[in-house]
């Protein structure tokens, strides 16, 4: 490798949205361990302050650059200020990926059970479901290629959830979102060719993360993957994580508007 490629090499950045925890955190800290700095976004409260600071910790002590902000991913001004603060640091074709890990929605019922007095999702809660959990994915995308901060041979990943194509309770509304979000990568993947850059949804196993939790019947779906999994355990984080650092591969250049299954056997077994 020429001194120029090493340089480049070395001054490639990685765009984490949804950087603070489960996948995000765990693709962050591989990525950083891999040779790329981390742009972190965030929307935290002052109670995850500790954790934060363990995770700038963590990929500085790798030799990287960390630029963590904590704002919200799915606001113009706030991607505006990020990328315009990416840009001074990374430079033209400084950002080789972007993962989009963005897990925010409403878990509310779509429609009354019978004899139930759940409070439904309403037009308000869909629509910013959908425009977080997908539609951000286009927004950071486009502005990045206009601000040529994402290079030929760069990377786009999103995470997707299995909940995209089956129903589970109270995930209506994340469920359009996850099929809307793969549906944008396959569009990407087309329109973003000629540039030579890929675009790929993993979609995880079961995996116990902050979000899953959230969700009104985590521990059901629980239960199952460990029953259902081949390797008898549920997906971790850093199993998504290497994952995506294998996607970075030139070899991977090939591979792209894909939806990639990354849980171990799980979704094929009956």
């Amino acid at each position: 490798m020429s001194s120029a490629e090493t340089e480049t090499a070395a001054s490639r950045w990685a765009l984490v949205l949804g950087a603070s925890s489960g996948f995000g955190r765990a693709a962050a800290l591989a990525l950083a361990r891999a040779g790329h700095h981390i742009a972190g976004v965030h929307l935290d409260g002052r109670a995850a302050r500790a954790e934060i600071d363990q995770l700038v910790a963590e990929i500085e002590g790798s030799g990287r650059q960390a630029l963590l902000f904590n704002v919200n991913a799915a606001k113009e001004a706030h991607r505006q200020r990020v990328l315009e603060a990416l840009a001074e640091r990374a430079g033209s074709g400084g950002v080789r990926l972007l993962l989009h890990s963005l897990a925010f929605g409403s878990l509310r019922p779509l429609v009354a059970p019978l004899g139930g007095d759940e409070r439904l999702i309403d037009q308000r809660a869909l629509e910013m479901t959908v425009d977080v959990m997908a539609h951000s994915l286009l927004y950071w995308t486009q502005d990045l290629v206009a601000r040529e901060l994402l290079a030929p041979g760069g990377r786009v990943v999103a995470l997707t959830s299995a909940g995209s194509t089956v129903v589970w309770p109270g995930y209506g509304a994340v469920s359009a979102a996850k099929a809307a979000l793969e549906a944008q990568c396959r569009q990407l993947a087309v329109e973003l060719a000629p540039r030579r850059i890929t675009v790929n949804a993993l979609m995880p196993g079961v995996t116990e993360t902050p979000a899953l939790r959230k969700i009104p019947a985590h521990a059901q779906l629980l239960a199952q993957a460990r029953t259902r999994n081949p390797h008898g355990r549920l997906t971790r984080p850093e199993d998504v994580a290497r994952a995506i650092t294998l996607l970075l591969s030139p070899d991977a250049d090939w591979i792209t508007g894909n939806t990639i299954r990354v849980d171990g056997g799980e979704g094929i077994v009956g």
